[in-house]
């Protein structure tokens, strides 16, 4: 019964310590402030192109852009993912909606939100910025990106996916996630991969 209500306490405190530290920091995209950079978390594609969750980010992403909102995107995700490789998916899709290719710079080693938001600053500089992901993910990733040093500002975007779906990844993100994000927070582990400090962010906001 003892570890019952401890689970319990730790679940809840995991709830309300992320609905706290996201406060204020989530919008949609046209009431999204500027940052220089739109991080973009990856997802599950097939046959080399965007799913309809993944697409939803990325239309965000892109909105943000053409509105002066963002000058450069980070597309981070698993270049080696069960689906095939996130990155080459995203980069080429935004590249189709008119994104230009020098604006955008992929992270193959965002293997999950914590590492995203640790290899963020830690290898790419990223200090302020913009998170784009659906509504149910959003408050867990301002929170990890705030928790890493990151101004993080939540983006919430279409889902465009079926009812099934979103309701299986929104009970996983209350049941699963959100626990596995505080420990991580608490922890403060560094990324599963790690690699050196690089400009291409900086390079990509540079592009005139």
């Amino acid at each position: 019964m003892g570890l019952v209500v401890l689970g319990l306490v730790f679940y809840v405190g995991t709830i309300v310590w992320i609905s706290v530290a996201s406060a204020g920091h989530t919008s949609d995209v046209a009431d999204a402030p500027e940052a220089p950079v739109v991080i973009v978390l990856g997802a599950q594609i097939k046959d080399g192109k965007p799913m309809a969750f993944l697409r939803g980010r990325l239309d965000a992403a892109v909105q943000l852009v053409e509105d002066g909102k963002a000058r450069a995107v980070l597309v981070s995700g698993d270049a080696n993912g069960a689906s095939g490789d996130e990155i080459a998916a995203m980069t080429n899709y935004l590249v189709e909606q008119g994104i230009d290719e020098r604006r955008i710079v992929g992270d193959p080693y965002g293997l999950d939100t914590y590492d995203t938001c640790f290899r963020a600053i830690h290898t790419y500089g990223i200090t302020d910025a913009l998170i784009v992901t659906q509504g149910y993910h959003v408050p867990r990733a301002v929170a990890l990106c705030r928790d890493a040093g990151i101004d993080a500002h939540g983006v919430n975007s279409d889902c465009g996916c079926s009812t099934p779906t979103l309701v299986k990844n929104a009970a996983r993100e209350w049941i699963l996630a959100k626990p596995k994000a505080a420990l991580d927070m608490l922890w403060g582990r560094d990324a599963k991969v790690t690699t050196p400090r690089e400009d291409s962010v900086q390079m990509a906001l540079n592009v005139q």
